[in-house]
Protein backbone atom coordinates (compact mmCIF):
# COMPACT_ATOMS: atom_id res chain seq x y z
CA UNK A 1 0.00 0.00 0.00
CA UNK A 2 1.37 3.63 -0.93
CA UNK A 3 0.10 6.49 0.52
CA UNK A 4 0.24 9.55 -1.48
CA UNK A 5 0.37 13.37 0.08
CA UNK A 6 -1.58 15.58 -2.19
CA UNK A 7 -0.59 18.63 -2.02
CA UNK A 8 -0.23 22.31 -2.75
CA UNK A 9 -1.00 25.98 -2.36
CA UNK A 10 -4.65 27.61 -1.99
CA UNK A 11 -6.60 27.20 -5.23
CA UNK A 12 -4.49 25.17 -6.89
CA UNK A 13 -6.62 22.81 -7.15
CA UNK A 14 -5.78 19.87 -5.30
CA UNK A 15 -9.61 19.77 -3.83
CA UNK A 16 -10.87 19.12 -7.58
CA UNK A 17 -7.41 16.59 -8.38
CA UNK A 18 -9.35 14.58 -5.26
CA UNK A 19 -12.75 14.36 -6.54
CA UNK A 20 -11.03 12.96 -9.13
CA UNK A 21 -9.21 10.35 -7.45
CA UNK A 22 -12.15 9.50 -5.63
CA UNK A 23 -14.65 9.13 -8.40
CA UNK A 24 -12.10 6.77 -10.04
CA UNK A 25 -12.54 4.90 -6.85
CA UNK A 26 -9.17 5.59 -4.84
CA UNK A 27 -9.54 6.03 -1.03
CA UNK A 28 -8.99 10.00 -0.25
CA UNK A 29 -8.62 11.33 3.51
CA UNK A 30 -9.64 15.10 3.12
CA UNK A 31 -7.65 16.12 6.20
CA UNK A 32 -9.56 19.81 5.94
CA UNK A 33 -13.20 17.75 6.30
CA UNK A 34 -11.90 15.62 8.84
CA UNK A 35 -9.99 17.87 11.15
CA UNK A 36 -13.75 19.94 10.91
CA UNK A 37 -15.43 16.13 11.71
CA UNK A 38 -13.41 15.94 14.72
CA UNK A 39 -14.09 19.75 15.87
CA UNK A 40 -17.27 18.01 16.96
CA UNK A 41 -16.52 14.66 17.40
CA UNK A 42 -13.60 14.53 20.21
CA UNK A 43 -15.79 15.67 23.70
CA UNK A 44 -14.79 19.22 24.84
CA UNK A 45 -12.20 20.17 21.80
CA UNK A 46 -14.37 22.70 21.26
CA UNK A 47 -14.74 24.10 24.52
CA UNK A 48 -10.66 23.87 25.27
CA UNK A 49 -9.80 25.58 22.13
CA UNK A 50 -12.13 28.19 22.80
CA UNK A 51 -10.35 28.79 26.47
CA UNK A 52 -7.19 28.08 25.37
CA UNK A 53 -7.19 30.75 22.52
CA UNK A 54 -9.65 33.47 24.27
CA UNK A 55 -11.86 33.45 21.26
CA UNK A 56 -14.74 32.17 21.04
CA UNK A 57 -15.35 29.38 18.39
CA UNK A 58 -17.82 32.31 15.97
CA UNK A 59 -14.07 33.78 15.44
CA UNK A 60 -11.43 30.63 15.28
CA UNK A 61 -10.77 31.55 11.24
CA UNK A 62 -8.65 34.81 12.82
CA UNK A 63 -6.17 32.80 13.67
CA UNK A 64 -4.73 32.38 10.64
CA UNK A 65 -3.24 36.01 11.19
CA UNK A 66 -1.91 35.00 14.62
CA UNK A 67 0.86 33.01 14.53
CA UNK A 68 0.76 32.63 18.21
CA UNK A 69 -3.09 31.47 18.50
CA UNK A 70 -2.33 28.86 14.84
CA UNK A 71 0.57 27.17 16.56
CA UNK A 72 -1.67 27.01 19.66
CA UNK A 73 -4.68 25.79 17.87
CA UNK A 74 -2.31 23.61 15.51
CA UNK A 75 -0.70 21.94 19.03
CA UNK A 76 -4.09 20.71 19.98
CA UNK A 77 -5.61 19.75 16.99
CA UNK A 78 -3.33 17.91 15.39
CA UNK A 79 -2.73 15.22 17.49
CA UNK A 80 -6.13 14.15 17.11
CA UNK A 81 -5.79 14.27 13.04
CA UNK A 82 -3.03 12.06 13.04
CA UNK A 83 -4.90 9.61 14.92
CA UNK A 84 -7.53 9.92 13.18
CA UNK A 85 -5.20 9.35 9.57
CA UNK A 86 -3.66 6.19 10.86
CA UNK A 87 -6.85 4.34 11.84
CA UNK A 88 -8.51 5.31 8.59
CA UNK A 89 -5.16 4.28 6.98
CA UNK A 90 -5.11 0.60 8.85
CA UNK A 91 -8.74 0.48 7.74
CA UNK A 92 -7.98 0.68 3.95
CA UNK A 93 -7.04 -2.32 1.77
CA UNK A 94 -6.51 -0.40 -1.61
CA UNK A 95 -2.89 -0.20 -3.29
CA UNK A 96 -2.78 3.57 -3.64
CA UNK A 97 -4.19 6.14 -0.73
CA UNK A 98 -4.42 9.50 -1.16
CA UNK A 99 -4.49 12.45 1.83
CA UNK A 100 -5.29 15.86 1.07
CA UNK A 101 -3.52 18.50 2.49
CA UNK A 102 -2.30 21.81 2.13
CA UNK A 103 -0.12 21.88 5.24
CA UNK A 104 1.15 18.64 6.20
CA UNK A 105 4.32 18.62 4.08
CA UNK A 106 5.17 21.21 6.51
CA UNK A 107 4.62 19.65 9.50
CA UNK A 108 6.69 17.08 11.03
CA UNK A 109 3.85 15.61 13.09
CA UNK A 110 2.40 14.21 9.64
CA UNK A 111 5.89 12.70 8.66
CA UNK A 112 5.61 8.90 7.96
CA UNK A 113 2.11 8.94 7.59
CA UNK A 114 2.47 9.19 3.41
CA UNK A 115 4.56 7.64 1.42
CA UNK A 116 5.18 9.93 -2.19
CA UNK A 117 4.42 13.87 -2.22
CA UNK A 118 2.04 15.01 -4.84
CA UNK A 119 2.05 18.93 -5.54
CA UNK A 120 -0.60 20.59 -7.61
CA UNK A 121 0.47 23.74 -8.68
CA UNK A 122 -1.25 26.68 -10.75
CA UNK A 123 -0.29 30.13 -11.53
CA UNK A 124 -1.23 32.98 -9.02
CA UNK A 125 -3.22 34.94 -10.85
CA UNK A 126 -5.79 31.25 -11.73
CA UNK A 127 -5.14 30.39 -7.81
CA UNK A 128 -6.32 33.93 -6.73
CA UNK A 129 -9.12 34.09 -9.02
CA UNK A 130 -10.30 30.50 -7.28
CA UNK A 131 -10.00 31.49 -4.06
CA UNK A 132 -9.38 35.66 -3.01
CA UNK A 133 -7.61 34.21 0.12
CA UNK A 134 -4.68 33.01 -1.89
CA UNK A 135 -2.79 35.99 -0.99
CA UNK A 136 -3.12 35.88 2.90
CA UNK A 137 -2.89 32.36 2.56
CA UNK A 138 0.75 31.76 1.02
CA UNK A 139 2.94 33.16 2.91
CA UNK A 140 1.67 30.12 5.79
CA UNK A 141 2.68 27.42 2.98
CA UNK A 142 6.02 26.37 1.91
CA UNK A 143 7.38 23.56 -0.48
CA UNK A 144 10.63 22.05 -0.55
CA UNK A 145 11.32 20.49 -4.03
CA UNK A 146 13.32 18.48 -2.17
CA UNK A 147 10.53 17.02 -0.68
CA UNK A 148 8.55 17.13 -3.93
CA UNK A 149 7.90 13.47 -6.23
CA UNK A 150 5.40 14.17 -8.71
CA UNK A 151 3.54 17.16 -9.79
CA UNK A 152 0.80 17.87 -11.43
CA UNK A 153 0.13 22.19 -13.40
CA UNK A 154 -3.25 22.80 -13.09
CA UNK A 155 -3.52 25.61 -15.82
CA UNK A 156 -6.26 24.34 -18.35
CA UNK A 157 -9.32 22.97 -18.02
CA UNK A 158 -11.01 20.31 -16.20
CA UNK A 159 -11.14 17.79 -18.42
CA UNK A 160 -7.03 18.55 -18.98
CA UNK A 161 -5.98 17.93 -15.58
CA UNK A 162 -8.44 14.59 -15.38
CA UNK A 163 -5.94 13.44 -18.22
CA UNK A 164 -2.94 14.54 -16.26
CA UNK A 165 -4.22 12.93 -13.67
CA UNK A 166 -4.75 9.12 -15.49
CA UNK A 167 -1.44 9.38 -16.98
CA UNK A 168 0.04 9.80 -13.35
CA UNK A 169 -2.05 7.30 -11.89
CA UNK A 170 -0.78 5.11 -14.90
CA UNK A 171 2.87 5.55 -13.79
CA UNK A 172 2.26 4.98 -10.20
CA UNK A 173 0.42 1.19 -10.63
Amino acid sequence: MCTILVTGPIGSGKSAVCRYLASLGFPVYDCDARTKMLYSLVPGLKCSIEERLGIPWSQIGTVFAEPDKLRTLEEMVYPHVVEDLKAWKAAQTAPLLFVESAIALDKPQFDGLYDRVLLVTAPYEVRLQRNPKAAERDALQRFDPARIDLSVENDGTKEELQLKIRQLICKLI
